[in-house]
């Protein structure tokens, strides 16, 4: 078992350095064909979404193709992961409400998969998200 670094996402994702793009499509095609298994961690995919849908860097995509992007890959055989489940419902929420960042719909997803309808939080964008209750302490 190996660990996934978020570039390696990326240069697939992006195709932006067509050598290191097509070694990351093979590695995913192992990946898929369970020939190979590998993990990665929330906070990889969460950097990967934070570089593909931020104004500061060159790639500025509509959170819609990141989710388009990023599900197929997250969903991979060979890919262990801690809570694929979490993950991909983190980017459902995700692409609804763009006053939402990845980390705050991660929280989102958690909160669902383990039946907690309250959140302890000052941040007012939570506020969207129906069934939850946000509280101020």
């Amino acid at each position: 078992m190996r660990f996934i670094d978020a570039n390696v996402f990326l240069r697939f994702i992006t195709r932006d350095d067509p050598v290191k793009a097509s070694a990351c499509l093979e590695l995913f095609q192992r990946l898929r064909q369970g020939r190979e298994e590998a993990t990665t961690s929330e906070a990889v995919i969460a950097e990967i979404v934070y570089v593909l849908v931020s104004t500061r860097q060159p790639y500025r995509l509509a959170r819609a193709e990141v989710r388009a992007r990023l599900m197929p890959l997250l969903r991979l055989r060979g890919l262990r992961l801690q809570d694929r489940g979490a993950l991909l419902r983190a980017l459902e929420v995700f692409e609804l409400y763009d006053d939402l960042d990845f980390e705050d719909v991660l929280t989102v997803a958690h909160m669902e998969a383990s039946g907690i309808p309250e959140l302890l939080s000052y941040d007012t964008g939570f506020d969207v998200i129906p069934g939850l209750r946000r509280i101020e302490p």
